[in-house]
């Protein structure tokens, strides 16, 4: 069973010549591609933040103690 939204497009999309149809699946192909992708993302962030957070802890320490050294640029 479709989604109010998925019948409302559907309804929208029929009224057009199918050259445009087709554009329009196009840009929702690349629109849904990118909105899965930042889904990805923020899944891997979320799952690691306990981790990066733990990561820039042990980074404020080691500088506030002076064990840290400025990064060169140089080198990378």
């Amino acid at each position: 069973m479709a989604s109010n939204a998925i019948t409302t497009i559907t309804r929208m999309m029929e009224t057009l010549p199918e050259a445009i149809q087709n554009q329009i699946v196009e840009h929702l192909r690349e629109y849904i591609t990118e909105l899965e992708d930042e889904l990805h993302w923020e899944t891997s962030f979320k799952s690691t933040q306990d981790q990066l957070i733990a990561a820039a802890r042990r980074a404020k320490q080691e500088i506030a103690e002076g064990k840290a050294e400025p990064m060169d640029l140089d080198r990378l």
